[in-house]
Order: structure tokens, then C-alpha cells, then sequence
């Protein structure tokens, strides 16, 4: 079979997923791979009346824990931090008062980057966990989207309404929480507001032109086509009027386009922007569930138990978002289902209509030879 064929095979069962599934609205496929010489932009559906287009901006979602990641990463190069120093070094005392009290015990000042890094910090999280008999973050940023949220605020409302899970370093615990703490850091240790670093060390340096920090900063060039409407369930979201997205901040506000994701993730493979040895560190996994395992800032996919074939690392966002490379096979796929809803069935489809079909594909010498 033909590369050719496979995407066609793969556009075609996209755009028909797409028109068959009415909670699907705007969907985002790039294949890339230079070993089988492959560069595929895909786009399926409509938003804001116009036709979905492969080039078009849309909401990453936690995909941005990457950026922040690497950011620190880079501050590690530089010896500006490390991964084991408290995290109390660098936070006001009004962020570090009860920030982690579990059985009655104040574990605060054992927080290390690392594990805010890796999502082993015990604390919680407050974009996805809901206090019990309150209101959950999401409503309330949803009811009132015009309200600007710091990131200040948000372990704020974390503390007042959450309670953290175990004692830093004990297991693995997803918290946008501890991102946010990451950016305050950052801020800290640059002496910038995250979003200019984000600009300073990640985007301008690859030449990500079309990607920002939504409510924070904006594009190098500003794009032709509109940013995609993101679908949470059933209600429709125009990320540019929800001021209260702000809230997401360092852990996963980001706007971009799949091609200026290809730029970040190649530069990340290639050790253009941090070292082999500093990536590895990144790559130390913990597992966080089935088939799924977190780093620092990174995660990695095991679609199949027993064979590295379908093995991928990168990010997922809650909005169906991916930026994924796969070594065994030299493939990137970067995209986003748009749907808060697609979140595991997404990462299904891509196994089952995107990978398995990649798995035939050949590198184009091959394919010319078999002609």
C-alpha cells in the first residue's frame, strides 16, 4: 500500500468520523516523519462558520505543561535552579502558608521542583477536582467568564477548597495546582511575568510566530484563519472572550498552531533547546495509570503493554489535545479533538485509525522501489 493511499484513507476516515459524530465539531491532524518522508496537515469540520483548516490556531490545553517544563529545564542548564531545591526558596509567604497540610502536618517546605514536575506533590488539583458540597472551579470560571484569574488566586482557591492527597514524593497525582506554583517560580527566577519567558525561551527562539499565551500575550503574526472554537461537552467556548481562562496560566493556556508544535517537539527530540542528559531526567517516568506514565512534564503512552512500537511520549490536553513523538517509529502526531469529552476516546482513535494504518506505511525510497 502506498503512503498515498494511507492518507487518503486516513483524511477520508477522519472527515467521516467527524460528520458522523455530532459531538465532534473541529477536529486537528499533522502527521509528520522524516524517516518516511511524511508531512501530513489534516482538518475536519467547521467552527465559527467557516471550514476547519490544518493552519488554524486552537487552545492546547495542558499541552502547555511541556513549555513550562522546559522552561525550568532551561533555567536548570543555566544553574539558575535545580530539581531538588524546596520550592518554599521561591515562593511569597502568603503562597507558602498551608499550601500543604495533610494529616495535620505541614509538608510545604519538602515540595521540591521535581515534584511539581512530576505531578508527585500531593497537592490538589483545582481546575479538575470538585469540593465536596461547593462548587467546582470549572463552574464558577464558566458562570462568570468575564473574571480575570492570577495564578495567585488560583492556589488560593486551591488551599481554601481542596485538600492535598499524601506527602510530597509518595505517588503520582495530577495537579494543575502545582503547575501554576511552576510559573510563580519561573517568575521568580527570571524576574519576568511567565508569559514573556514563555516568549523568550520557547517561542521566538523556534520561531512558533503563531503561538501565545491566551489572555496574556499575543502572536508574532497573527493568524489568517480565526482560533477554533472549543467544544466542553455541549457548550461551546470562543477562548478569546473567556477572560477566566486566564486561569489556566502555566499549566496549559497555550494557543498554537500542529505546525509550530512540530517546531517545539523536533527541537525537543533533537536536543536543540536542552541537552540528551537533561531530557533523560525529563524521561524519568512514574506510572500515572494504565498505560500511562508522567515525567517532568512530559507523558509517555503505552497504546500496547507488551511492545515499544506504539509507544509514544509528549503531552495531552483535557481538550482532546496531542503532541506526541513516536520513537520506534519516527512519528509525530500533533492535533487536537477540540472535545473535552474525546480525552480517551481520542487517544483510541488515533491508536486504532491513525497508527495501526501508519504501520504499513514505508519510507519513499521503498514505496518508489515497489512501484
Amino acid at each position: 500500500m502506498s503512503n498515498e493511499i494511507i492518507r487518503s484513507e486516513i483524511e477520508s476516515n477522519l472527515k467521516a468520523k467527524v460528520a458522523s459524530d455530532p459531538q465532534l465539531h473541529n477536529v486537528y491532524l499533522l502527521i509528520h516523519s522524516d524517516k518516511l518522508d511524511i508531512h501530513w496537515p489534516i482538518a475536519a469540520g467547521n467552527t465559527d462558520g467557516g471550514t476547519a483548516n490544518p493552519n488554524q490556531p486552537y487552545h492546547t490545553a495542558s499541552v502547555g505543561k511541556a513549555f513550562t517544563a522546559v522552561i525550568v529545564s532551561i533555567l536548570a542548564e543555566k544553574g539558575l535552579v535545580t530539581f531538588d531545591d524546596p520550592i518554599a526558596n521561591y515562593l511569597p509567604t502568603e503562597i507558602r502558608k498551608d499550601l500543604h497540610i495533610w494529616k495535620g502536618k505541614d509538608y510545604t517546605n519538602e515540595i521540591q521542583i521535581k515534584h511539581l514536575l512530576n505531578n508527585t506533590s500531593g497537592l490538589p488539583d483545582f481546575f479538575e477536582e470538585k469540593p465536596k458540597g461547593g462548587k467546582g472551579f470549572l463552574e464558577e470560571i464558566l458562570e462568570d467568564s468575564s473574571r480575570y484569574w492570577t495564578s495567585q488566586e488560583t492556589i488560593q482557591w486551591s488551599k481554601k477548597h481542596l485538600q492535598p492527597h499524601f506527602e510530597p514524593g509518595k505517588r503520582v497525582h495530577y495537579t494543575d495546582t502545582g503547575y501554576n506554583l511552576l510559573g510563580l517560580v519561573i517568575e521568580k527566577v527570571t524576574a519576568k511575568p511567565y508569559h514573556e519567558v514563555l516568549h523568550d525561551y520557547i517561542f521566538n527562539p523556534l520561531q512558533m510566530n503563531h503561538s501565545y499565551l491566551s489572555q496574556y500575550s499575543n502572536p508574532v503574526s497573527k493568524s489568517e484563519h480565526p482560533v477554533a472554537h472549543l467544544h466542553l461537552d455541549r457548550i461551546k467556548i470562543n477562548v478569546e472572550n473567556y477572560r477566566s481562562f486566564s486561569s489556566f496560566y502555566a499549566g496549559g493556556q497555550t494557543v498554537s498552531t500542529m505546525e509550530d508544535q512540530l517546531r517545539f517537539m523536533k527541537a525537543l527530540v533533537q536536543n536543540q533547546m536542552i541537552k540528551k542528559e537533561t531530557l533523560e531526567i525529563m524521561q524519568q517516568w512514574n506510572n500515572m495509570r494504565i498505560g500511562m506514565d508522567y515525567g517532568y512534564g512530559l507523558m509517555r503512552m503505552r497504546f500496547l503493554p507488551f511492545t515499544q512500537k506504539y509507544t509514544g511520549w509528549g503531552h495531552l490536553g483535557a481538550s482532546g489535545s496531542y503532541m506526541l513523538y513516536f520513537p520506534n517509529r519516527e512519528v509525530y502526531l500533533i492535533g487536537s479533538f477540540n472535545q473535552t469529552t474525546y480525552q480517551a476516546k481520542g487517544m483510541n482513535y488515533l491508536f486504532f485509525h491513525v497508527l495501526r494504518k501508519l504501520a504499513k506505511a514505508k519510507p519513499r525510497q521503498a514505496s518508489n522501489i515497489d512501484k
